[in-house]
Formats: structure tokens, C-alpha cells, sequence
């Protein structure tokens, strides 16, 4: 019995490393090939954004808000016909003075404000800071382009434009917050980037 027990043991540790290992090769691939992008559900459906890379504290920041679910409990409090709709945190103090609401911007010449470009709100400082708790979404069919290289786009609608449409022609008071508050569930999910990049280009 003892004689057999060694190789058996053996045997055992030898299975269960080759099952390790190729759980963990399948773990790679997997981070390999899918990418995070932002879920927005509101009562009009639902929005998918691609967060750009090329932008990496904007996008650690909208997965980290999105993850500790700080939208959840807010709206899109501002909506304007062939401009944006921005959501978040509305225009306070605490938005664009807590440093810890506040992102150095990251302009990238190729991010846009084209139709669908997801950009951080912000106010009037002189170092065009981010207010991260803010973000809106380009609905301007012909885009924005006095905004560009004033405020950083992180990211782009792939799904959900047409919830965006209805968002912004809802009826809104003299600041252009919507009389019927419009909620926000905001949660990170993953998908493959070949999916996620015809998305884009379809």
C-alpha cells in the first residue's frame, strides 16, 4: 500500500497543476479579449459606451464610479437638442471643487466631438480640469467641434443613440433639467473587442 500511495500522490498533484494551468491560460485569454464597457440603463433603454484607451484616468475613473455605483441615485440633469445630454452630478460645488471629483484632462487630437462621444463635464478653470463625476454624450448629428480640446471625450456610444434622442426631447424646465427626472444605472460589463469594435464601426 505505501509503495503504491507515493506514485498515486504523484499522479494527484501532477492532474491537478496541469488543471491550474490551463485554467489560468484560459483566464489570460480571456482578459486578453474582452474589454470593459459602461452600461447606462435609463427608463427610455439601455446605452453602451466604449471607453477609449487612450485616455486611461478618465477611464479607471468611470469603471471605479461605475463599480461603486455613485450614478444610481442620479439623473441626466441636463438635456439640450442638438447639443449634449449630460448626467452625473448636477452643477455643484462639490463637483468642481472636492479634488477628489477632479481629473487632469487627457486631450487626445484624434477624440472628437463627433455625434456619440462621451466627454467629463467641467467648469471654467483655468487648468480645464475634469469634473469625473460628470459626463455627457455628443447629440449633435454634425457634432461639437468648438468643445474640442477644451473638454476630454473618453469614451463613444456603440448602442443606445436612439435612447439618447428621446433623452434630450423630453420636456425640460428653464435650466434644461428634464420635469420628469431621468435615472441612471451605471455598471461596468465586458465584452469581447472584436465585438465591441464592429459595434463601433457598424
Amino acid at each position: 500500500m505505501n509503495r503504491l500511495y507515493g506514485p498515486l500522490l504523484v499522479l494527484f498533484f501532477l492532474v491537478i497543476n496541469i488543471f491550474l494551468f490551463q485554467e489560468n491560460k484560459a483566464l489570460a485569454q480571456t482578459s486578453d479579449t474582452n474589454v470593459p464597457v459602461g452600461q447606462i440603463l435609463t427608463p427610455f433603454g439601455e446605452i453602451l459606451i466604449a471607453l477609449d484607451e487612450r485616455t486611461p484616468k478618465h477611464m479607471e475613473s468611470f469603471i471605479e464610479l461605475a463599480n461603486a455605483g455613485y450614478w444610481d441615485s442620479l439623473t441626466f440633469n441636463r438635456v439640450i437638442p442638438n447639443f449634449v445630454a449630460q448626467g452625473g452630478c448636477p452643477d455643484t460645488e462639490e463637483g468642481f471643487t472636492d479634488p477628489k471629483y477632479l481629473l487632469e484632462p487627457e486631450f487626445v487630437p484624434e477624440l472628437k466631438h463627433v455625434y456619440g462621444a462621451v466627454g467629463a463635464g467641467r467648469d471654467d478653470n483655468p487648468g480645464k480640469l475634469s469634473a469625473r463625476c460628470q459626463f455627457y454624450i455628443v447629440q449633435n448629428p454634425e457634432g461639437i467641434s468648438r468643445l474640442d480640446g477644451d473638454y476630454t471625450i473618453f469614451g463613444h456610444v456603440i448602442k443606445g443613440m436612439s435612447v439618447i434622442e428621446q433623452i434630450v426631447r423630453v420636456k425640460r424646465d428653464h435650466t434644461n433639467e428634464p420635469i420628469k427626472p431621468i435615472t441612471l444605472s451605471v455598471k461596468i460589463i465586458y465584452k469581447e473587442k472584436a465585438q465591441v469594435e464592429k459595434m463601433r464601426n457598424s
